[in-house]
């Protein structure tokens, strides 16, 4: 049996979580956290970590040069790295609105990366 501890992220609260699993990886017990979203982000992150991930694409033609982005949802933390590469890479053409995907189904995760803020063309 492996033993895993965390800080939960679940909420505001910071839990340290203990996590055990058996010989095959399934978890059998989560302690330490207060409440159930505690239970569930130590099973998840045991077993399935993910992760928001954030930054930034080129913006032609727009009042600014760049244009701040995120996936719509958490993606596999083993495919960040692949996911930011694709991002370096991308650029959209203004103007753009909050929620324009700029990449879909980023690196074949399933989930999109979306504008989280407007940039104008320019004038």
């Amino acid at each position: 049996m492996a033993e895993h501890e965390l800080t939960c992220i679940g909420c505001p609260l910071g839990c340290a979580l203990r996590v055990e699993t058996d010989d095959t990886g399934a978890v059998v017990r989560v302690t330490g956290n207060t409440c159930k979203r505690g239970e569930d982000y130590g099973r998840r992150e045991v077993t399935c970590p993910t992760r928001t991930v954030t930054s930034t694409v080129r913006v032609a033609g727009g009042k600014e040069p760049v244009v701040p982005v995120r996936t719509r949802t958490d993606i596999p933390k083993d495919r960040i790295f692949a996911c930011m590469e694709a991002v370096r890479q991308a650029h959209i053409a203004a103007p753009v609105s909050i929620g324009d995907v700029v990449l879909h189904n980023v690196c074949g995760t399933g989930v999109d990366v979306i504008a989280s803020k407007a940039v104008p063309a320019r004038e």
